[in-house]
């Protein structure tokens, strides 16, 4: 009897360890699926477009063109040649302010860049006065800049004036003419304790 009690009580506590046993599996297992179907969930759902058509209040073109000059310029400081590729056109002609032939498309373009930003440090370029005109998928941008930074460790400042002229393809504007033009600076006021007849040397540009 005893005997008959004990495995009767081992056969309960069996079958409520294999219960038990049971129970978690399906626990985890729904977890897991739930955890599964969250992370499915998350990585179908897409991230926000900043593509201007699909805001809330779309930015004109004016204000698009606005936009992507002063991103194009922050990537030119930065040195960011993914970002700046993505402002210029593959066909893009660049005209420098040097007496040089214009640099035509994006690679000609890059190579350029690339050996005179590898010799500047702690650049900054602050852009003013800009005019934006747009008509149909064509537009044009004109604007003043100052540029300080260190150029084969000197100290360099400099200004000057862009024009730039835009195309809409695909939906974006991108550059397609870059004419840029470095402006005089005028000339230093000799100090007024300064003899007059006394020349004062020429400073380094």
């Amino acid at each position: 009897m005893r005997n008959h009690h004990g495995t009767h009580l081992a056969g309960r506590t069996a079958h409520k360890i294999t219960l038990l046993l049971l129970v978690s599996a399906l626990s985890l297992t729904c977890v897991s699926t739930a955890a599964a179907q969250k992370e499915k969930k998350k990585k179908t759902e897409t991230p926000p477009s900043t593509d201007s058509s699909k805001m809330l209040v779309p930015l004109t073109d004016e204000q698009q063109i606005d936009y992507m000059l002063s991103e194009m310029l922050g990537a030119w400081q930065l040195g960011d040649i993914e970002k700046l590729h993505k402002d210029y056109a593959e066909d893009v002609a660049i005209v420098n302010g040097s007496w040089a032939p214009p640099i035509l498309g994006w690679t000609n373009y890059l190579a350029v860049y690339q050996q005179q930003r590898a010799r500047m440090q702690q650049v900054r370029m602050d852009r003013s006065n800009t005019y934006i005109k747009v008509s149909g998928t064509v537009g044009w941008a004109c604007y003043q800049w100052d540029f300080e930074a260190v150029v084969d460790g000197q100290q360099t400042q400099s200004q000057g004036q862009t024009t730039v002229v835009l195309e809409k393809r695909n939906n974006r504007w991108v550059i397609v003419l870059n004419h840029t033009s470095l402006a005089p600076r005028p000339p230093q006021a000799a100090p007024a304790s300064a003899p007059s007849g006394q020349q004062q040397p020429a400073k380094p540009s």
